[in-house]
């Protein structure tokens, strides 16, 4: 039965071991691991602490009963129920420690990957449609041109790549985060993934936003929140940000040798949401060479991964790349790359109107009061020294150093051409040589 919570279809939980779909030495011998790393007896904390439910869990451990891996300890918990309570005995230990000894993961149990394929259409970023209002809202203070707003809609509903692309201080970062936030609904995040019998840990507390759980009416006949399969955990959409620090190596499975397992690369993390490339052509490697990684995802909707055996197989790629460059594309790519990045759009600096509408809302926001005099001198006096190009930072730096100024003079936050000038001078650093 497919349950929908939210505007996603939620992953069934399964009912018995056959819908698993995992190696049963697996499943049985991550029980043992669980059962042994964390000294838990009791059939409810083993079905929390491997994430199935009581009735699945309690069929892994009468299949270890009679392997003679598990006994009854004979007594009845009156904390829990009157809880039969399980212990593993000597030949249950010692395969605990043989199969820890292969690998060190225990806990939730892994999903298969075929299993997760099937997760992700039913999540897939492609299904998201998202209006004009939505955006424009998800933009937070940022002012746009509706020329922008044209571009980037139908790009984001695409759900495909992106490069946007112009000079720096035009809040192209902000633009991703607000595509990010424009989302707005939850998808399901496995806590790890299995392959060739091989564990891949993908839930990262650090990339994935745990949602808030949902709780029923309690007067509702039908109960659906939190009935979903637990190996999953409820997020955000994930937002994958990068920046001078991407490498290829970064976009590649980790293996811990001392667990004997791997970790996703961030690709495979943000899989259902945004990854965000940011400062392109600030990394060590080549602007061509990272696209040229991401070509057989971008068009075939699927990457490539290899185990440390160089066994290759293929994950889900279902992500919207964001790439973000201060650096003209045909500086940075050639034609082959651009065909290969879908929707290719320009983040101009705001014209002089734009700029006195953005400093007077941050002015508004921040407690400033606007001073004519100032802002004739700024526009008249300041900004030709730099060909009368504006940015979309400059609004808020000004605006910040006057107040830190009035602060520092003691006086209420007022504009005046002399605070102006001092202003101006923290914005840009002077050319000059330094004799050393």
């Amino acid at each position: 039965m497919n349950m929908q919570v939210g505007s996603v279809i939620a992953p069934p939980a399964p009912k018995r071991i056959e819908e698993m779909q995992l190696p049963i030495v697996m499943m049985r011998d991550i029980l043992l691991k669980t059962m042994f790393r964390k000294n838990l007896d009791l059939v409810t904390e083993l079905a929390r602490a491997i994430c199935l439910p009581v009735p699945v869990t309690q069929e892994l451990v009468d299949m270890a009963r009679s392997q003679r891996l598990l006994q009854a300890t004979g007594t009845l918990n009156a904390n829990s129920g009157n809880e039969m309570g399980y212990e593993l005995t000597d030949a249950g230990k010692q395969r605990a420690l043989d199969a820890l000894a292969q690998s060190e993961y225990y806990g939730a149990m892994p999903v298969p990957l075929d299993v997760y394929r099937e997760q992700v259409k039913r999540q897939s970023i492609r299904n998201i449609q998202i209006t004009r209002d939505q955006l424009t809202g998800a933009m937070g203070d940022l002012i746009l041109p509706p020329t922008l707003l044209d571009q980037l809609g139908p790009a984001v509903s695409a759900g495909r790549s992106i490069l946007m692309y112009g000079p720096p201080g035009n809040g192209k970062s902000s633009i991703s985060n607000g595509i990010r936030n424009a989302m707005g609904d939850k998808i399901y995040v496995p806590r790890a993934i299995e392959y060739a019998g091989q564990v891949i840990t993908v839930y990262d507390p650090i990339v994935h936003s745990k949602a808030e759980e949902q709780f029923d009416d309690p007067n509702q006949l039908r109960r659906t929140a939190n009935r979903y399969d637990t190996r999953y955990v409820r997020c955000e959409r994930p937002t994958v940000v990068t920046g001078g620090e991407l490498s290829l190596s970064m976009l590649d499975l980790v293996y811990n040798p001392t667990a004997r397992t791997y970790q996703a690369p961030l690709q495979l993390k943000s899989t259902g949401g945004i990854f965000i490339v940011d400062d392109l052509g600030r990394q060590e490697e080549p602007p061509q060479a990272l696209v040229n990684r991401w070509i057989v995802p971008l068009e075939e909707s699927k990457d490539i991964l290899a185990l440390q055996s160089g066994e290759k197989f293929e994950v889900p790629f279902d992500t919207l790349v964001v790439f973000s460059t201060n650096f003209h594309p045909n500086e940075i790519f050639d034609q082959a790359a651009l065909r290969r990045i879908f929707f290719k759009i320009k983040i101009d600096g705001p014209d002089q109107r734009d700029f006195l509408r953005i400093f007077s809302m941050v002015a508004r926001k921040k407690g400033l009061p606007l001073d004519e005099d100032s802002l004739i001198y700024l526009l008249q006096k300041k900004y030709p020294t730099i060909k009368n190009v504006y940015a979309n930072y400059q609004p808020v730096f000004l605006i910040d150093q006057i107040l830190s100024i009035c602060a520092f003079e003691g006086v209420a936050p007022k504009m005046t051409p002399k605070f102006v000038e001092r202003a101006w001078a923290n914005m840009f650093v002077k050319d000059e040589k330094i004799v050393k």
